[in-house]
């Protein structure tokens, strides 16, 4: 009995000092590569820092397939001014040109969302898939604004598709796949993090992209950007390089804003974009000192649009937008990527703060186009999808009402026309041509660019 407890102590002993020396060698080297967090039960966990623990190829097998390779083929006019300057005009020679990209399947029927400019003037449109079957397909509708267009194509079987996941939810630093088809070498796919969200790379402050570090080049543009899981949280639009190749930044178009435009689209036939009616700028400690205020992040309003949802809620000068919903607002595209996300009549919880105490109210979005300018006596309103294919434009305000008494005997030669561009201002759209007008003193001459209902080119001075 003595000899058998001896053998149990020694076989206690040494099961001690093998699990001793697995702490300590073992354990002490994979705590290198990951650290420890406190879960909600108090309990410990492993949270691992490295790309190795991570399992990619579900999420890149399952894209892969819903990611097609789109052509476009356009023809142009090519005039050679040596025969025209002996022989006189002859119209021209035309040439074919081909531009590529890449686009998403987003359902089993055949609808593929794509980036505008892969599309743009295209004459001829053919989607080659993963498996190579090719398809010619038909444009539904772009929005050139926020780079987002819409095709159909009639396949002879149901078609794999990706799912949409809510962008909003997604965070910085946090792993997704770039997945395209450029250049019909079918599928690529790249890995990266979430670098920041609410990228504005434009001076309006219109976009609200995703940036991420994962390797997106010009043929991939229409592509995909998934989470872990395969699920769609952004469209790649565009790069940021000197070269025109990859060299560190990519952006993409959130999925939340892409759903609503595809819906809008297939809907409506066009995008509906409702208008908090606001207008300011982003605070900093710059902006703070000038406006002699303590906080440094948010919106500050400057100015509220007459008749809008905002101006009905109550909304000030010198208020400052701390959240719309749920979302936290520190910048402009940050509020206009949020709004961008919603139609005309939806409502928003605005949460501000007037004279240091924070204040919400609903605010009832209403349609951009009910902002029209006076300026000059022209009423404008947004073009329609069908507009743009007619014209073959990406942008334009129509002339919808003429209320200046100097401009009566125009009339029917203006009313219905298509601006372009007013002082070389590009008219985008209603709201950014009116906020351009009303900055501009009635008695100052404009030059205006427009298209007529024949689809001539004209210029007036007013």
């Amino acid at each position: 009995m003595k000899r058998l407890s001896s053998l149990f102590l020694v076989s206690l002993l040494s099961g001690a000092t093998t699990l001793g020396a697995y702490k300590l060698f073992i354990e002490e080297k994979d705590s290198r590569n990951s650290i420890v967090t406190t879960a909600p039960d108090g309990f410990g966990r492993n949270v691992g820092l490295a790309a190795e623990g991570i399992d990619f190829t579900t999420a890149a097998e399952n894209t892969v397939h819903t990611v097609v390779h789109v052509k476009n083929v356009s023809v142009r006019t090519v005039s050679d001014p040596i025969m025209e300057f002996f022989y006189g005009s002859r119209g021209g020679q035309q040439q074919e040109q081909i531009g590529t990209g890449s686009g998403v399947i987003i359902s089993q029927d055949g609808y593929i969302v794509t980036n505008n400019h892969v599309v743009k003037d295209a004459t001829d449109l053919e989607v080659t898939l993963n498996n190579n079957k090719s398809y010619k397909a038909k444009l539904i509708g772009t929005d050139s604004k926020m780079d987002i267009a819409l095709l159909k194509i009639n396949a002879d079987e149901k078609l794999p598709y990706s799912t949409f996941a809510d962008s909003d939810q997604v965070k910085v630093g946090e792993w997704v796949l770039a997945v395209g088809n450029p250049y019909n070498l079918t599928s690529t796919v790249t890995a990266g993090i979430v670098s920041a969200k609410a990228r504005n790379l434009e001076n309006n402050g219109l976009q609200s992209f995703i940036q991420t570090d994962a390797a997106v080049n010009p043929g991939n543009s229409g592509g995909a950007l998934v989470n872990t899981r395969g699920e769609l949280i952004g469209i790649n639009t565009m790069i940021s390089s000197p070269t025109g190749s990859y060299t560190g930044y990519s952006f993409a178009i959130p999925s939340n804003i892409t759903r609503k435009i595809i819906e809008d689209i297939m809907e409506f036939g066009n995008v509906q974009r409702g208008i908090l009616g606001v207008e300011g700028g982003e605070l900093n400690s710059k902006a703070s000192k000038e406006l002699g205020i303590n906080d440094t992040e948010g919106f500050y309003i400057n100015k509220v649009t007459k008749n809008s949802g905002a101006e009905k809620a109550g909304l000030q000068k010198g208020d400052i937008i701390k959240k719309l919903d749920n979302q936290r607002i520190n910048t402009f595209s940050e509020l206009s990527g949020y709004i961008s996300t919603k139609r005309p009549n939806d409502k928003v919880q605005v949460t501000f703060i007037r004279d240091g105490e924070t204040k919400s109210v609903p605010v009832t979005l209403i349609k951009n186009d009910l902002i029209s300018t006076e300026f000059k006596g022209l009423e404008l309103e947004d073009i329609e999808a069908a507009d743009k294919r007619k014209f073959r434009i990406g942008y334009g305000v129509r002339i919808k009402d003429i209320n200046n008494e100097n401009l009566r005997p125009y009339y029917d030669q203006l009313k219905g026309n298509i601006i372009l561009s007013v002082d070389n201002v590009k008219a985008t759209d209603v709201q950014t041509i009116s906020k351009f007008l009303n900055n501009k003193d009635e008695n100052q001459s404009v030059n205006i660019q427009m298209i007529n209902r024949s689809g001539q080119l004209i210029q007036i001075i007013l």
